[in-house]
């Protein structure tokens, strides 16, 4: 099942309306917020015991608001979630999946300890990467100040080339995967 729930929350959001709801957050009506968890709730789940994607929804967040409320629907009712980001496309990096807001409720369960802590410390050097940008790009960070920061600086353009991929290049799990542990090794 493959589906937008933006475009269903809008065709709710009229429908609602049309009939006499009141609007709510961003003008939605009560009944797009009943219906869309029962939506998101229906793409079911797999056979016990066997992983699988049952859905794939899209969101489009308004002015790229990351609190949208349908934003906040889909982020509180599925797995996981996938944020692309415009920002990292203007600047040719594809795909351009947004790392600080795409998170998975299931990696725990689904990586073993040391996948998990390689996974989780590149996260950590992107995001702090990403949170002192600023002070980098006009040098006033000084090195030597944070040295868990220094480390991030140091893997960035590695963490950057790791994570770009060519539309027409194929990579599977266990090539990224030895790819990453060598890219996170002390």
């Amino acid at each position: 099942l493959c589906d937008s729930l933006t475009r269903v929350a809008h065709a709710q959001r009229e429908i609602g309306l049309a009939i006499g709801e009141p609007p709510t957050a961003k003008g939605y009506p009560p009944s797009v917020f009943a219906l869309l968890p029962n939506l998101i709730e229906r793409g079911g789940v797999g056979r016990h015991g066997h992983g699988s994607i049952t859905a794939i929804y899209t969101v489009l967040a308004e002015g790229d608001d990351a609190n949208d409320p349908i934003v906040d629907i889909a982020r509180a009712s599925l797995d996981g979630q996938v944020m692309l980001s415009r920002k990292l496309a203007d600047a040719a990096h594809y795909p351009a999946i947004d790392l600080t807001g795409s998170i998975s409720r299931l990696m725990q369960s689904l990586l073993g300890a040391d996948d998990l802590k390689v996974a989780n410390r590149l996260r950590r050097m992107w995001t702090l990467y990403q949170q002192n940008l600023d002070l980098i790009q006009v040098g006033a960070y000084e090195r030597g100040s944070n040295p868990e920061l220094d480390e991030a600086i140091n893997l960035h353009d590695r963490i950057v080339n790791f994570l770009r991929q060519d539309m027409h290049e194929g990579k599977d799990y266990e090539a990224t995967r030895s790819e990453l542990r060598q890219l996170m090794a002390h």
